[in-house]
This record gives structure tokens, C-alpha cells and sequence, in this order.
């Protein structure tokens, strides 16, 4: 098992410090999130609480995750940096996978990159994209990208982008995993198809069946990725007893956080008790 450590939605001055307290105390990846905007207005809920709330996102800060991420790869050695997730639908593939290139170059190829599809449709009318056929907009992206990521001439014509004989560089040495997060039967099949899915949190009982019918739909694919990865957010995180049991599921990573990200008001926690914490909980699992 691998534990990733999840700090959102805090001061951006704790990033650098936190990563280097995760890379020493010993875990495997650090969760990067994603966010375009806040709308004043929307009819749209948030996919991953009770009530589908989303006014805890107001006001919090969001680094954009190719920036911030070199930054915390220059003051560490070893650990990952998992996007989770890109709102790659918004974004225009040819220049995602530039971005990724180089943060991926910079880090020394310790980026995992979490796509998913934005559930807000004020994130596509900002950006001038539109709302309709994501899903597909999502499966050419991830064609495109991994076409330019091998540093080779690509082009594309598809559908939803039509990209011409091109290519970039640097790419990175290694191949970057392309992990899908998502719960609906879409999502899991498009991160079947691909490097490995994410979970979003939400309804923990729903988790083993996500889980199971992710490993069906794996065993349709003619060539599942192998290594594939499961990245899960899960109370049985917190014990030796628990990690068993995903282990047991088939749980390749687990995300684990010290405080509840969902209150309204701004973090007040003071970045000692951050590392404090991260630190405790390493000594006693790993």
C-alpha cells in the first residue's frame, strides 16, 4: 500500500513546507487539486457531499497545479505529486499535455496526472467550451496527450479537436500515469481504459462497489494497463485493520488528510499541527 498526504485549501505558503515534511516522513505522493472558478451563480451541486453543498469552495485559495507544483518539486527529493483532478475538459489537450511535459521534466518524472470531467457547466461557459459531449471532449484529450507525450511527430483528427502534424519537447523520460477520477459508469470506464482511477470521496459505502465494478470493466479491456492504480479516499485508511481490507479490494494507494476540508470558514490551522500530524500518522503506518 502507498499513502498519499492531502492538504487543499490552506494557505499557499504551507505547499513548499508540506511537501518537504510528506517527502521526509515517508509518503509516496502528494495530492495537488484543481479549480477554475467560483460561480455567483449556479443551479449546479457538488458530486461529493451529503447535500451537494458547495459553498465551502468559495473563498478558499486553489493553486493552479502546474505551477505549484514544480515549485514543491524543487525543495523535494522523491515523492509524487497527483493532480486530482484536472479539469482537462475545459482545457485545450495540446497545451495540458505541454504543461504536463514540462512540470513532469522539472520533477524528475514524479507526476501522476488525475483527469476528470468539471461537473460545473460555468467552468465550460467561462472557458468558452462547450457542456455537451465532455465525455467524448475528455477521451480525444487523453488521445492527444499521450500522442505529443512521446515526443514524436503526432497528429490528430478526431471529432472534437483536429490537431495538425506537430510535436514538443522535452517529454518527460517515462511515460506519465493518466488516472481518471469519476464515479459515474463513464468515468470508470474511461479510467478502466487508461493508467488507473481516483476516488472522489463522498458515500464510503458506495466505495466497494465502485471498486468491483471497476475490476469488471478492466477485465473487458483486450489490454489493461498494467501496473493499473486505485487511489481511494477511505476511513479505514486509519488502521492497520482498515488498509487490509483495501488492500484486500484491490486498493493500490490511499489519500489520507488531517482535518475536514468542507467547513466554510478559512483554515485556521496552523502549519506546525499540519506537519505534526502527518508525521504522527507516518510513525504509526509506515
Amino acid at each position: 500500500m502507498r499513502f498519499t498526504f492531502a492538504e487543499a485549501m490552506t494557505d499557499p505558503s504551507y505547499y513548499l513546507p508540506l511537501a518537504q515534511a510528506a517527502d521526509a516522513a515517508g509518503f509516496h505522493g502528494f495530492l495537488v487539486p484543481d479549480s477554475i472558478c467560483y460561480p455567483a451563480e449556479s443551479d449546479a451541486v457538488y458530486p461529493y457531499t451529503a447535500d451537494g453543498d458547495r459553498g465551502f469552495l468559495e473563498d478558499k485559495p486553489f493553486l493552479e497545479p502546474f505551477s505549484i507544483i514544480p515549485a514543491m518539486g524543487a525543495v523535494t527529493e522523491r515523492i509524487r505529486f497527483v493532480i486530482s483532478v484536472l479539469k482537462v475538459t475545459v482545457r485545450h489537450p495540446v497545451l495540458v499535455a505541454k504543461q504536463a511535459a514540462s512540470t513532469a521534466v522539472l520533477t524528475n518524472n514524479r507526476l501522476t496526472l488525475g483527469i476528470g470531467t468539471s461537473p460545473w457547466p460555468e467552468d465550460y461557459e467561462v472557458c468558452d467550451v462547450p457542456f455537451a459531449r465532455r465525455g467524448k471532449r475528455a477521451d480525444e484529450s487523453i488521445q492527444v496527450m499521450r500522442g505529443l507525450l512521446t515526443g514524436e511527430w503526432f497528429e490528430f483528427h478526431g471529432e472534437i479537436y483536429d490537431v495538425p502534424r506537430i510535436k514538443q519537447c522535452p517529454v518527460p523520460t517515462t511515460a506519465i500515469p493518466i488516472i481518471v477520477g469519476g464515479h459515474s459508469e463513464p468515468a470508470l470506464r474511461r479510467a478502466a481504459r487508461n493508467d488507473g482511477w481516483i476516488h472522489g470521496g463522498g458515500d464510503l459505502e458506495a466505495l466497494p462497489g465502485l471498486i468491483a465494478r471497476l475490476h469488471q470493466l478492466r477485465a473487458q479491456e483486450n489490454n489493461p494497463a498494467d501496473p493499473f492504480d486505485i487511489h481511494v479516499i477511505s476511513m479505514d485508511a486509519y488502521s492497520p485493520d482498515g488498509i487490509s481490507r483495501l488492500e484486500e479490494m484491490g486498493v493500490t494507494d490511499v489519500i489520507v488528510g488531517f482535518r475536514w476540508a468542507y467547513d466554510r470558514a478559512p483554515d485556521a490551522e496552523p502549519l506546525q499541527t499540519k506537519i505534526d500530524n502527518l508525521n504522527r500518522y507516518a510513525e504509526s503506518m509506515f
